[in-house]
């Protein structure tokens, strides 16, 4: 960084002469050193899954979820800082639980990003606050039909076929690439899901980790729920087999 130890790191709002933003920056970073999380947006629905990291063989299994939800049709997955995530989800819930008190009907999922990218960006104007150090994916099956967008800690976000944020969000990115999403089924989805996520996680193995999924879509009645035991089970462990298989 070239304007680093001059004094324009010091405040979110304040920028550098290059014009950057250096917290900003940081934030970014911040969501790079966390495990990967990824969505993929099929042709009934909606997966999220998260390489959620283990720090202590004393963690209780299942708990400090990466994954949320918002409303009965929206979901949220994110890569960062837990606290924050916490945050912007909460957040993500009230706006959700207004509009349906204003309007009587279920918000869209481009209404509640809408909100929730404002609400991010607010944290990048003033020097007394700090940007969000996570970067938030978000996935829903409303009257759009299925949608998944990423929400970055600068505010902005963008529309998705397949996301992947976190430290390993290249690898996944590739892994994405090579899929033909709009033809894939939410089961199968979860199948490829797992699969990526143990990819990913090749390259930081000495680390123990949980696998997190959930998704929405017509299996579902169009409601956010964990995946079913029995297929978590089964892609965990067609995960490994490919995993092991691709070592061969």
């Amino acid at each position: 960084m070239t304007s680093i130890g001059t004094g324009y790191d010091l405040s979110a709002s304040t920028y550098s002469p290059d014009g950057r933003i250096f917290q900003v920056e940081y934030a970014n970073k911040a969501v790079e050193n966390s495990g990967t999380a990824i969505g993929l947006k099929v042709k009934d629905g909606v997966v999220l899954a998260v390489e959620k990291l283990v720090h202590s063989k004393l963690l209780v299994p299942g708990a400090n979820r990466r994954i949320q939800t918002v409303d009965r049709h929206i979901g949220l997955a994110t890569a960062g800082l837990p606290a924050d995530a916490r945050t912007v989800g909460n957040r993500a819930r009230d706006e959700a639980s207004s509009h349906r008190d204003f309007y009587r009907a279920p918000p869209t999922l481009k209404t509640i990003v809408d909100r929730i990218g404002q609400f991010v960006q607010v944290y990048t104007l003033y020097s007394s606050v700090r940007p969000f150090g996570i970067s938030t994916i978000m996935g829903a099956v409303d009257k759009d039909g299925p949608s998944l967008y990423v929400i970055e800690p600068s505010g902005v976000f963008y529309g998705y076929h397949g996301a992947a944020v976190g430290k390993g969000r290249q690898l996944a990115k590739t892994e994405l690439e090579k899929l033909k999403l709009s033809e894939l089924t939410a089961r199968e989805a979860v199948i490829e899901a797992a699969r990526i996520i143990y990819l990913v996680h090749e390259d930081a193995k000495e680390k123990q980790f949980e696998l997190e999924m959930s998704w929405i879509g017509s299996e579902t009645n169009g409601v956010h729920v964990p995946v079913p035991q029995d297929l978590f089970d089964e892609a965990e462990s067609k995960a490994k087999e490919a995993l092991v298989s691709g070592f061969e």
